[in-house]
């Protein structure tokens, strides 16, 4: 199993390169660079690249809404290029609070866009003369929609790779069959291990029996709060104001995707409360409503022993990466939980 991380895209971005320096020493294999309505992730992305020799480094999420398909296959290559080969293109949708709130562009079609968006990219990688027709994308542009000159082009540089691995962000039965099918990569949210398998089995099942074989077997990353010691179970109140976010405050009533995935774990009665406080101004409040059981499910936070169980429930639930997020204090408290963490999985 490898150990990911991810830099925070709230600020202290020097700090951030600092601690992945210094993790990559401990055993760190990737780290993720978020992009929300936050700095774009490519430049951050671009200066990892020269801080770094080992690491892996992962766009955690590009939207698919926000760059063409050919720009983002560009960009991707352009990250491969600039790290020697240790690029890994991570797409997701966002919401439509992101997507038409600060972007302004419609949230329409995931999934299609997100097949198309990874053909061309693909298309882009093999410097093929990029031609798709889609339902969501035509390129080149139709004559009759524009000056009629465009023509077929190729990418000029050669890539280092031809498959750039695709990562996946994905939660819905959909969504995740299409990721199962057409991606190298699937990075889920808040995965309870001893759950997935109900929520997740038929569409992952479903999408593998569309597989093209020379894809490989599907990586799945996940993401994980982690302290390992005797007395550290107080700590999972950190974790507490971001399953509160996402399950109480990322969407509106009836649109919200991970409120829909804690329900479907089996916390209905919770989830509404969490919703309800969020959306009523009272975060405090749905934090605190944050069922222990389910913090203790998604982390890797307590004893050696206990977190080496947890690794292996991990595992057999098909998980290949923990994309960690130290809760002890400080670097080098971070850098001593990743260091016990790579000795745990050996």
């Amino acid at each position: 199993m490898k150990i990911g991380t991810a830099v925070s895209y709230s600020g202290g971005f020097a700090d951030s390169v600092a601690d992945v320096v210094e993790l990559e020493k401990a055993g760190l294999d990737v780290v993720f660079v978020p992009e929300a309505y936050s700095f774009d992730a490519v430049s951050q992305l671009g200066y990892l690249a020269a801080k770094t020799e080992r690491v892996q480094l992962a766009s955690g999420i590009f939207q698919i809404y926000t760059r063409t398909p050919t720009l983002t296959a560009m960009t991707a290559a352009g990250l491969d290029f600039v790290s020697d080969g240790r690029f890994i293109l991570g797409l997701g949708a966002s919401g439509p609070q992101v997507i038409e709130g600060f972007h302004g562009v419609k949230y329409d079609a995931p999934l299609g866009r997100t097949r198309e968006i990874v053909e061309v990219c693909r298309q882009v990688w093999r410097r093929e003369r990029v031609v798709h027709e889609g339902r969501h994308y035509t390129i080149p542009l139709p004559p009759e929609q524009g000056s009629g000159l465009g023509k077929p082009l190729k990418l000029i540089n050669h890539p280092v790779r031809e498959r750039i691995p695709v990562l996946l962000a994905s939660i819905g039965p959909k969504n995740v069959a299409l990721t199962a099918e057409i991606a190298e990569g699937w990075q889920p949210i808040f995965f309870h291990p001893e759950k997935a398998a109900d929520v997740w089995g038929a569409s992952l099942a479903e999408g593998k029996a569309k597989r093209d074989p020379a894809l490989g077997e599907l990586d799945t990353y996940v993401t994980v709060a982690l302290a390992i010691g005797d007395d550290v179970e107080a700590l999972l109140d950190h974790v507490r104001p971001v399953v509160a976010l996402y399950v109480g405050g990322m969407g509106a009533r009836g649109k919200n995707f991970y409120n829909d995935l804690a329900c479907r774990y089996g916390y209905e009665a919770e989830a509404k409360l969490i919703q309800d406080l969020y959306l009523d101004g009272k975060k405090e409040e749905a934090a605190a409503a944050v069922p222990l059981e389910l913090l203790r499910a998604i982390s890797l936070v307590g004893p050696a022993g206990y977190v080496k169980e947890r690794l292996a429930a991990f595992a057999e639930a098909g998980a290949t990466t923990v994309i960690v997020n130290p809760l002890q204090p400080g670097r080098e408290g971070r850098v001593a939980a990743v260091s016990q963490l790579r000795e745990l999985i050996g």
